[in-house]
């Protein structure tokens, strides 16, 4: 069976579920298979990113948690200012960033999101040397550079003591390596995934958006799932679980080539579609009273310096009352997870005293949340927006969050008394 015909039973598969035209197919599948590349490999080393944190104590969590926050608000604005300039001209990357000229081969001709993936990708591999090189007794160099016996040094790499006491047992440099990965797994999980849905919305207009996205966004799911099966199935692996997250990262570089329009489709499937373009320009009016803009995209890039276009997008926030209360329920929704996320770190850190088991029970629950979630999108999610709407949906947000703080205030409760019977027993 061939290539040819494989790709053409894949096509007609993904037809068969998704309304998509022959001059989307290229597109779209490549930007499901990027997110799936990109979740993935981000859910693959996340499960050791967590336990990094705890090996350093659990008092140390609020304080890395600041630390992202910190680095995601002055990375966001750099990366849009990064995306929204034109392709970088090779002969000035080669003579300004050596290194970089190397990394971004092949990349300006596509938006520059292969040279970010692929960095992110060597990023991952830095920390599998520096991470062996700051565990103790485990800075050997047959353990960095034979690979093909890494199931004996897997199972050799634990930490001596699985208490998480905190980080003044530990030296500078396990400290620093491990809040660096933290930080930066946090980095990579904004930049790689916000750059990849620019380029999308770029590609497809809001017509398309509107059929395709959903397919690509189960792309996401499956690849948060994947990642997280992988990462629950092979968590003795340790620390070579960032070679895996690179190798996905540098497949998502690949994928990432056919997120391009296709110029080549026939000119009269686009004049078929001069009523959608009709309706889409009066719901792009009417979206346009509720967002405003006090110049055009291509005045405020005329009229500003390139620098000031990483500001443009606090400006639209800011003259917008509709995007404030975006933005603001985006905070509360963040806000919420963070409390779940340190109820969950807690409870595996004050129960499971292995790493390895840590890690898997990391893995484990990312990838029953990845059941639910596609479960939710090929069932649920479709009917309550259609029955109920989105602003009934995104309101039954905080009722949701409430039931599921019941078992969990349940437990503290029952925690509770049980450590004031023992009390009363010694008395």
């Amino acid at each position: 069976m061939t290539m040819a015909h494989l790709r053409a039973r894949a096509e007609a598969a993904v037809a068969s579920v998704v309304a998509v035209r022959p001059h989307e197919m290229r597109p779209l599948m490549s930007s499901a298979a990027t997110f799936f590349f990109i979740l993935s490999a981000y859910f693959v080393v996340l499960p050791l990113r967590d336990e990094g944190a705890i090996s350093l104590g659990l008092d140390t969590l609020p304080g890395l948690f600041a630390g992202s926050l910190v680095l995601t608000v002055f990375a966001a604005p750099v990366a849009s200012l990064a995306f929204s300039l034109p392709s970088i001209p090779k002969p000035r990357v080669r003579i300004t960033f050596p290194f970089l000229s190397w990394m971004l081969k092949n990349s300006v001709e596509h938006g520059n999101k292969m040279g970010v993936f692929r960095f992110f990708g060597i990023s991952l591999l830095v920390f599998f040397v520096l991470w062996f090189a700051s565990t103790p007794g485990q800075s050997q160099p047959i353990a960095l550079l034979i690979f093909f016996m890494f199931c004996l040094i897997a199972k050799s790499s634990e930490d001596d003591s699985n208490d998480p006491a905190g980080w003044r047992k530990h030296s500078w440099f396990y400290i620093v390596v491990r809040i660096s990965l933290f930080l930066w797994v946090a980095l990579l999980n904004l930049i790689a995934i916000s750059s990849t849905w620019a380029r999308v919305i770029d590609v497809m207009d809001s017509e398309s958006g509107s059929r395709l996205f959903g397919f690509i966004g189960a792309g996401a799911t499956l690849g948060q799932l994947f990642g997280s099966l992988f990462a629950a199935s092979m968590a003795w692996l340790g620390p070579f679980l960032l070679l895996f997250s690179s190798l996905l990262m540098e497949l998502a570089a690949l994928s990432s080539k056919g997120i391009c329009i296709d110029t080549n489709h026939d000119l009269t499937e686009l004049s078929g579609t001069g009523v959608d373009q009709v309706q889409n320009t009066e719901a792009d009016d009417e979206m346009s009273s509720l967002v405003t803009s006090p110049t055009s995209s291509f005045q405020s890039r005329k009229s500003k310096p390139q620098f000031f276009i990483m500001f443009e997008g606090f400006w639209l926030i800011l003259h917008s009352s509709y995007l404030i209360y975006i933005a603001l329920f985006l905070w509360l929704s963040a806000v919420v997870s963070s409390v779940f996320y340190f109820q969950k770190v807690t409870i595996i850190a004050t129960t499971i005293s292995s790493p390895t088991a840590r890690r898997r029970t990391f893995a484990l629950i990312n990838s029953f949340i990845a059941v639910f979630i596609l479960a939710g999108q090929l069932t649920l999610t479709g009917h309550i927006l259609t029955v109920a709407g989105v602003t009934v949906a995104i309101s039954a947000s905080p009722f949701v969050a409430a039931t599921i703080w019941l078992p969990l205030l349940y437990g503290r409760l029952g925690l509770l008394w049980l450590s004031l019977k023992q009390l009363e027993r010694y008395q």
